[in-house]
């Protein structure tokens, strides 16, 4: 049983009974299941014990953060490396925040991680009033809600930095001045890096890689592989994706 009078013991009991499963997992004891079912015991005891800690007087140090322990992971249409390394780098931070929304309060706290197959591809301190904290106050997102976070300061030096890591392009920028008035103009859309433009840069032809395909999917025709409906789906959506950006497109054809 969790209580107030016990919330250390209980968060060290919690946390043994975690590393007993994943050894034990690792060993072939468990089976992924398993450990899955212990995971979920783990962050319902953790989520139990942070409720305790609302009524308790005295909250030991290691648990206040344990909030931050039960937040969630937020996955963003980004590159951490392209668009801002000095994050991985240099532990800098820079200013993260919601662009939308800013009627309603977060009820969310989360890291964020990028596209990439990079484990360090995550943001985990972020600025707070007094000291970083480990997450950041975001909303809930609803099925096929487009979520907008907005990180600020980092500037053409991080572009530069981030080269093509893992082949993602530049983004799509705009330049916008701001008025006397307090109001703001847009002045240019300056448009993203497609596939075929990072292709280029790796010395890949992309008309030819169409045309490649194209020939072996005529061929599949001859063959009764595929029928000419299918072989004209596959080459739209083929070259679809070769002209388009290196990073996520949304049903709508939206970056």
């Amino acid at each position: 049983a969790i209580s107030v009078g016990s919330l250390q013991e209980s968060w060290h009991d919690t946390l043994q009974s975690l590393e007993e499963a994943r050894s034990k997992f690792r060993f072939g004891i468990l089976s992924l299941e398993d450990l899955a079912h212990v995971e979920e015991l783990f962050s319902a005891c953790c989520a139990r014990i942070s409720a305790a800690t609302k009524t308790a007087q005295n909250v030991p140090e290691e648990l206040e953060q344990l909030d931050d322990l039960l937040g969630d992971m937020y996955y963003c249409n980004f590159s951490l490396f392209q668009s801002a390394p000095d994050i991985w780098a240099l532990d800098q931070l820079f200013p993260i925040m919601p662009i939308h929304r800013l009627d309603e309060q977060p009820t969310v706290r989360a890291t964020l991680a990028d596209l990439t197959c990079d484990s360090d591809g995550v943001i985990k301190h972020f600025i707070d009033l007094a000291e970083p904290r480990d997450s950041l106050d975001v909303h809930t997102v609803e099925d096929g809600e487009r979520y907008l976070l907005g990180m600020f300061l980092g500037g053409a030096y991080q572009e530069i930095l981030g080269d093509l890591h893992n082949l993602f392009g530049d983004t799509n920028a705009v330049q916008i001045r701001l008025g006397d008035n307090g109001g703001h103009t847009v002045r240019d859309f300056i448009k993203g890096d497609s596939v075929a433009d990072v292709l280029r840069y790796v010395q890949y032809d992309s008309e030819k890689m169409i045309e490649r395909v194209r020939r072996q999917a005529e061929a599949s025709v001859v063959e009764g592989r595929m029928t000419l409906e299918e072989v004209g789906l596959f080459m739209r959506h083929y070259e679809e994706a070769i002209r388009g950006s290196t990073y996520l497109k949304r049903e709508n054809g939206d970056d």
